[in-house]
């Protein structure tokens, strides 16, 4: 395949995303933002202003909502009346940098390279959780809770923002979801029940109010007993989500590397880069021209810089 009909192939699997609409799908978003500053919930640009919401942020409720404006209404209404109850923006500008470090061992990591459509490559090892489990238990609820928020929060104004800005084959298509590889090796059945309600919490969160921030989920290692916890595993999610999910089993390289260059996928995968989950971000050459490292703490990637939001 040539790199024109490469690069093509790649924004096939981008479709419906910015830059990658059809006519439908353009007069869907028009209706769609109509409908929003009709009901007071997106305010447009202006020379002196920014939109409230982007377009990508915009297009990600449509897509979950097969680009149906009233449908995608109701999900944006709902997402936005839990932001202003949990005070999203507030946590993420208050959170203290080592509550957000801490936060980090107990969720998908960001590898620091990213697969071939672009889009930020994480792994969830679960097994890892295990040594912390004790840890995690003793986080309250409501605390734990807007701590998987503020994560989100970084995916979404840092992580996201950056991998738009760096080079890709998908590019000028934003990036505004990820491709995740969820690790199961040495998972016992008990060990999962006891994350259950851990599990449960960030998937359902994030598809009520991130929707179509994940692209590709990729499961492998799955335990003999896995086609059991996939029964009350797969409720978490909704329809669209659960076909984004492939349960790859005990060999995952051929097929990940279909997805992710093996320089940019961990050795243990099947690839060539030696990270491993407990690993800070091992970022590729084109994101060390742009950033030294990846910030501690929250913050947010604007127009090719590094803002670091003031800490209480």
């Amino acid at each position: 395949m040539g790199d024109l009909e490469n690069k093509f192939e790649l924004a096939r699997q981008l479709k419906g995303h910015l830059g990658n609409l059809t006519a439908e799908q353009e007069q869907a978003l028009s209706t769609f933002k109509g409908n929003l500053i009709k009901a007071n919930l997106y305010k447009p640009g202006t020379e002196d202003e920014k939109p409230s919401h982007d377009d990508p942020t915009l297009l990600r409720f449509l897509r979950a909502r097969s680009f149906n404006p009233i449908a995608a209404q109701k999900q944006f209404a709902d997402a936005e009346n839990w932001r202003k109850k949990h005070e999203v923006s507030k946590l993420f500008h208050e959170i203290p940098v080592e509550d957000f470090e801490h936060s980090k061992r107990f969720y998908p990591r960001w590898t620091g390279r990213r697969d071939k459509l672009g889009l930020p490559l994480y792994v969830y090892r679960l097994a890892s959780l295990e040594p912390v489990q004790k840890e995690l238990d003793a986080i309250p609820a409501e605390v734990r809770y807007q701590r998987i928020v503020v994560l989100y929060e970084f995916m979404d104004r840092f992580t996201f923002p950056l991998c738009s800005h760096l080079p890709r084959a998908t590019s000028p298509i934003p990036v505004s979801s990820t491709t995740t590889i969820i690790d199961l090796e040495n998972v016992s059945f008990t060990s999962m029940w006891r994350l259950r309600n851990h599990l449960q919490e960030a998937s359902r969160m994030s598809t009520a109010n991130y929707p179509e921030t994940l692209h590709h989920i990729a499961i492998v290692n799955s335990p003999s007993f896995f086609p059991t916890i996939w029964n009350w595993i797969k409720g978490w999610f909704d329809e669209g989500t659960r076909q984004k999910i492939h349960v790859l089993g005990r060999d995952p390289g051929a097929s990940l590397r279909e997805l992710i260059h093996a320089h940019d996928l961990p050795i243990v995968y099947g690839g060539e880069l030696p990270w491993k989950y407990e690993d800070e971000p091992m970022h590729d050459e084109d994101t060390k021209q742009l950033i030294d490292e990846l910030p501690k703490g929250p913050a947010v990637f604007v127009e090719g810089k590094i803002v670091k939001p003031l800490q209480p």
